[in-house]
């Protein structure tokens, strides 16, 4: 919802002179939003689960986090080159308060992957685990004979 804010905020302006910084900080919140709408769409409709090749934690993290570092730089750089309008400042507002929705998130998704990771990884060591042991278990299979008897 900020970013739409900020993408509504930024095509009010009607001119500008260094027009640079207003065509990158509308690129940065346009791109946000779709994307963002995108996943948001693709994960209430679980739709996700049908590709399952796709690690989607980690889709949602490398989305809020690139969205995060963009939207800190656009509305840096739109802070510096504005005129001082209304409009303007509105979209530089909107911008860092989309950042910081977008830095929760990051933490968030950053916090669900690394949980996922621990339990791939604690499930993949018991598997292991438990194929050493089964591997070791030759003598109570009577088909497998010792070599050195």
């Amino acid at each position: 919802v900020l970013a739409l804010i900020a993408f509504i905020c930024i095509e009010t302006i009607m001119e500008c002179s260094p027009c640079e910084g207003l065509y990158f900080f509308e690129f940065v919140s346009c791109s946000a939003l779709v994307v963002t709408g995108v996943l948001l769409l693709m994960f209430s409709l679980n739709l996700h689960t049908r590709i399952p090749q796709i690690n989607w934690n980690l889709t949602d993290l490398v989305n809020t986090g690139l969205s995060t570092f963009f939207f800190f730089v656009a509305s840096v750089v739109l802070a510096a080159l504005n005129h001082k309008t209304g409009a303007e400042i509105a979209a530089v507002i909107f911008g860092f308060l989309a950042m910081a929705a977008y830095a929760v998130n990051t933490y968030l998704a950053v916090k669900k992957w690394r949980m996922n990771s621990r339990q791939q990884n604690s499930r993949q060591t018991s598997d292991y685990i438990r194929a050493r042991t089964e591997s070791r278990e030759v003598d109570h299979r009577p088909e497998i004979q010792r070599l050195d008897a």
